[in-house]
C-alpha cells in the first residue's frame, strides 16, 4: 500500500502521523523548528521585560490593560486548542470529515482570537495614542505581541490550507504527519499565549 493511498478504517495504524520514515522526519524537524521558535520568543519576552517600564511619559501597562477583553481572548484560543485535539482524535481513528469539522471550529475560534487582538491594538492607538514608536515599552509590546498574532495567522493559513489541498483526497500515511504537525504548532501558539497573559497582562495590572 502507497503511502498516498486512502486509508480504510482496518488500514489505520495506531499513530499514522509516524508510520512511515517521511513522517517520522516531519516529526523530528519540527522539534528542531520549535527550539529555535522557542529561544525567539524568549529572547522577545526578556526584551519587554526589560522595558515595560520604559513608557517615555505615557500610559504604564496597569493605566493600559483591562483583562475582561484579554480573557474572551484566551478562552477562545484554549477553546481552539481543545478543538485541535478533537481533530487529532479523529484523524487517528481515520475519520476525515469529523477532523475536517473539528479543524474549522478551530479555525473560526482563531479567526475570533485575531478579532480581537486587532479591535485590542486599534483601541489602544486610538483611545490612548499607544504606537509601536510612543515609547520602548510600546514598541516591546506590539513586538512580542503581534509576533505572536503573526504566528497565529500563519497557523490558521497553514491548517486551511491542508484542509483545502486534501479536501477530496481524503486521510493517508502522506498527510496524516502534516496534519499531526499543524496541530503541534497550533499548541505551541497557545502555550506561548498563556505566557503572554502572564507575563504582559496579568504582572502588568498586577
Amino acid at each position: 500500500m502507497s503511502e498516498h493511498d486512502v486509508l480504510n478504517p482496518g488500514q489505520m495504524p495506531q499513530n499514522p502521523e509516524k508510520a512511515t520514515l517521511e513522517g517520522k522526519n516531519k516529526f523530528m524537524g519540527f522539534w528542531f523548528f520549535l527550539g529555535g521558535e522557542a529561544v525567539l520568543f524568549a529572547s522577545l519576552f526578556g526584551t519587554y521585560l526589560a522595558l515595560n517600564d520604559s513608557t517615555n511619559g505615557g500610559k504604564s501597562s496597569e493605566e493600559l490593560f483591562g483583562l475582561e477583553l484579554v480573557f474572551i481572548m484566551t478562552m477562545l484560543l484554549l477553546t481552539s486548542s481543545l478543538t485541535s485535539v478533537y481533530a487529532m482524535y479523529h484523524m487517528k481513528n481515520n475519520d476525515f470529515k469529523k477532523m475536517q469539522i473539528w479543524l474549522g471550529i478551530t479555525v473560526a475560534l482563531g479567526l475570533g482570537f485575531l478579532g480581537f487582538e486587532i479591535y485590542e491594538f486599534y483601541h489602544y492607538i486610538h483611545e490612548y495614542e499607544f504606537t509601536l514608536r510612543s515609547s520602548a515599552f510600546g514598541s516591546a509590546f506590539y513586538t512580542l505581541v503581534g509576533f505572536h498574532g503573526g504566528h497565529v495567522v500563519f497557523g490558521l493559513l497553514w491548517i486551511v490550507s491542508l484542509m483545502i489541498r486534501n479536501a477530496k483526497r481524503g486521510l493517508n500515511l502522506y498527510n496524516a504527519p502534516k496534519f499531526y504537525v499543524a496541530s503541534l504548532y497550533w499548541h505551541f501558539i497557545d502555550v506561548v499565549w498563556v505566557f503572554i497573559f502572564t507575563v504582559v497582562y496579568l504582572m502588568g495590572v498586577l
